[in-house]
C-alpha cells in the first residue's frame, strides 16, 4: 500500500496542512489559523491534531510519516527552531516536543529550505545541481541546492536578504543597505506608499501600477529589481548557481520584472557564470510540498 504523509506549511498567521501520498496527490487539505505562545505548546497540540484530522478527512487513517516546516532561523538537525519572529520562538526544541506527541517519523525544516527542494525536485529547478531558490515575500531569503544537496549551515544559510546592495535604507535587522529593506514584497508596497501618500496592498499593486506609467510605481519597482541584481550578483560570485529560481507575488508579473534582472546581471557581471532565471512554478504550494518531501525521506531505508 502506498505510503500517506502529512505535510504541514506553518506561518505566522496561519498552517497549511494536506495530506499526501507517495506521487504527492493531495489526499485531503485544511487550513487555520496559527496556534500562539512562545513556548510552541500551543502549536505543538494543534499540529497533532491537524495530523489526526488529516487521515481522518482522508479516510486513510494515521499517515505513515509527518512534516512540519516553520519560518525563521531552523536547525533541522537539532530540531530546534533556534528564531522566529512570527511565532515569537527563541530556542524551542520543536522537533522533540512533536515527537513525544506523534509518535510516527517525522522532519522538522525551514519554509524556505523545504520549498526550495520541492522546486528544486518536482518544480522549476528539477535537474539542477547548483541551484538557488528566491521568494521575494514579506522578507527575502533563499534555498541553497549545491553538488545536488540542500544547504542549511545550522539553519543560517542563505540569508540573502541581509546582503548590503548599497542604499542606505534601514532594515529591520538593525543594518542599512540590505536587500530586503528595498526589494521585497513589503518593502515595495512601503516605499510606494511613502512616495504617493497611497496605500498600496502589496508588491502585486504596485508592478501594475508601474506597467500602467505610474511614475512613483516605476521608481519603486526599478529600485527593488537593481537591488535583487546587486543580491543574485553576490550569491552568483560565491556560489554559481546554474540556475536561479525566483518566485513571491512579485515574479507573477513574469517577465516585465524578470527581464531586467537579467539585463542588468548581463551588464554587471564580468568572470560569474551567468545564472539561468527561472518562475516558481510551484506557487505558495511550494513549502507544503516540501514538508511532504521531506516526511517521504524519512521513510526512505
Amino acid at each position: 500500500m502506498t505510503p500517506a504523509v502529512a505535510a504541514l506549511d506553518v506561518g505566522g498567521t496561519s498552517i497549511k496542512a494536506a495530506l499526501y501520498d507517495a506521487d504527492l496527490k493531495d489526499l485531503a487539505s485544511l487550513r487555520e489559523p496559527t496556534a500562539r505562545g512562545a513556548d510552541g505548546e500551543a502549536l505543538a497540540d494543534q499540529v497533532a491534531r491537524i495530523v489526526g484530522t488529516l487521515g481522518k478527512q482522508a479516510g486513510t487513517g494515521t499517515p505513515d510519516a509527518v512534516g512540519v516546516v516553520i519560518p525563521g532561523i531552523v536547525d533541522e538537525v537539532e530540531r530546534v527552531a533556534r528564531f522566529s519572529a512570527n511565532l515569537d520562538f527563541r530556542n524551542v526544541p520543536f522537533g522533540e516536543m512533536l515527537d513525544s506527541r506523534l509518535g510516527l517519523p517525522f522532519a522538522f525544516g525551514h519554509d524556505v529550505r523545504a520549498g526550495g527542494l520541492a522546486e528544486f525536485r518536482v518544480g522549476a529547478g528539477k535537474g539542477c545541481a547548483d541551484a538557488a531558490f528566491i521568494p521575494v515575500g514579506t522578507g527575502i531569503a533563499a534555498a541553497l541546492q549545491l553538488d545536488g544537496k540542500l544547504y542549511a549551515a545550522g539553519g543560517l544559510g542563505g540569508e540573502v536578504g541581509h546582503i548590503d546592495v548599497g542604499h542606505r535604507l534601514p532594515c529591520g535587522c538593525g543594518a542599512t543597505g540590505c536587500l530586503e529593506a528595498i526589494s521585497s514584497a513589503s518593502a515595495i508596497a512601503r516605499r510606494y506608499s511613502e512616495h504617493t501618500g497611497r496605500p498600496a496592498e502589496g508588491a502585486e499593486q504596485v508592478v501594475d501600477a508601474a506597467r500602467h506609467g505610474d511614475e512613483a510605481a516605476i521608481s519603486v519597482v526599478n529600485d527593488a529589481l537593481d537591488g535583487l541584481g546587486h543580491g543574485i550578483k553576490t550569491l552568483v560570485t560565491l556560489l554559481a548557481p546554474e540556475v536561479v529560481v525566483l518566485g513571491g507575488g512579485l515574479f507573477t508579473a513574469g517577465d516585465y520584472v524578470l527581464d531586467p534582472v537579467r539585463a542588468w546581471l548581463t551588464a554587471n557581471l564580468q568572470f560569474q557564470r551567468m545564472p539561468e532565471l527561472r518562475i516558481a512554478e510551484l506557487g505558495d504550494e511550494a513549502g507544503r510540498l516540501g514538508a511532504a518531501l521531506l516526511a517521504l525521506d524519512r521513510l526512505k531505508p
